[in-house]
């Protein structure tokens, strides 16, 4: 049994310790955050009862293999080094990073110490995507050579998480990031990006639309477009949504969890709706399963010595769109992502 320890209990932990409650050979044994009535809060809803207002001291008090850590992102890269250095492997949520100076420091730190450094991208780990996913590698729409992918809502993410509202940063970063790598997961790595952005809500600082054209390495071309300034009914909150041209066919995730492949004249139609656990409540059940998926896969790494599909050295790749698309926004150009 792998013994775990939690860094964070904020907004999303909940769901990180339902899901881990799930997972077949992990615990949870140890919780750490800085707010006193929120580690109570959480401890007690949970039965866990090591309970830590200090990172380093759960780590030299425990004896643990991993730790998940759920916190903003400015606190990441002390919180991975520190973890690391103790000899732990760690599963980190997304942003992983401020910079791409800051995830290559942490990956260098996890390679060199010989441990497993994980980030939590649920969009891609999501059942519906990976049913889409699953179909394009079995290939079922043969090769791929155009995708759009697109998150557009006007759902109130903000009174459940305030402080997106006063970044600089707003739906690339928070958001975007997991089109991007959902994308990169279906047509590979990409070479160039160009990006426009705007900010329609007059009350928040960031942008809250984003449109996004990348150049993979194979040539072929995708579009991301975010936005938390659509107003639409019915409202399709929190669904990613899919188009991927092959040369034998065509593939659609469409809303409501419809996964659609068209091939030779005939439509092959799929629910690819995702479970609605126990614990969970719609219409945030999508993404509180992936976090299960997200656990299993990283216990099971962990098991067989095998490499995290989202790894945090695959990370960089999807960090790498993401200041490229801020760098295309703010100068007015494409971005060559080895320039980054």
């Amino acid at each position: 049994m792998l013994r775990g320890g939690i860094i964070g209990a904020g907004f999303f932990a909940g769901n990180h310790l339902n899901g881990w409650n799930m997972v077949e050979g992990a615990k949870i044994v140890a919780l750490c955050d800085t707010d006193p009535d929120r580690l109570a809060g959480m401890g007690k809803a949970f039965g866990i009862k090591a309970l830590f207002s200090d990172a380093a001291a759960m780590l030299d008090s425990e004896d643990l293999d991993f730790v998940d850590i759920i916190t903003t992102v400015s606190s990441h890269r002390a919180l991975v080094e520190l973890a690391i250095g103790k000899g732990v492997n760690v599963i980190c949520q997304k942003p992983f990073a401020e910079t791409l100076e800051d995830a290559r420091a942490m990956v260098h730190a996890a390679d060199a110490a010989g441990k497993v450094l994980m980030v939590h991208e649920n969009f891609r780990w999501q059942s519906p995507i990976r049913a889409a996913i699953d179909a394009l590698r079995n290939n079922a729409i043969g090769t791929p050579f155009f995708c759009r992918a697109a998150f557009r809502s006007g759902y109130d993410v903000f009174s459940g998480q305030p402080y997106l509202a006063k970044g600089q940063r707003f739906i690339i970063e928070d958001l975007g990031i997991h089109v991007l790598d959902v994308v990169r997961a279906l047509m590979g790595d990409v070479t160039r990006v160009a990006a426009q952005t705007t900010r329609v809500n007059p009350n928040i600082t960031g942008e809250d639309v984003a449109t996004i054209l990348l150049t993979h390495d194979s040539g072929m071309a995708s579009v991301v477009d975010c936005s938390y300034a659509t107003r639409r009914t019915p409202e399709t909150f929190p669904e990613t949504l899919l188009e991927v041209d092959g040369d034998k066919g065509s593939l659609f995730l469409k809303s409501g969890y419809r996964l659609e492949i068209h091939t030779d004249g005939s439509i092959e139609t799929r629910d690819v709706s995702p479970p609605l656990l126990d614990w969970a409540e719609r219409p945030w059940h999508n993404i509180q399963e992936s976090v299960y998926i997200i656990q299993k896969h990283f216990v099971e790494c962990l098991t067989h010595g095998t490499a995290p599909e989202t790894s945090g050295a695959d990370n960089i790749r999807t960090l790498t769109l993401v200041e490229a698309a801020y760098r295309s926004a703010a100068e007015g150009q494409t971005i060559a992502t080895s320039t980054l």
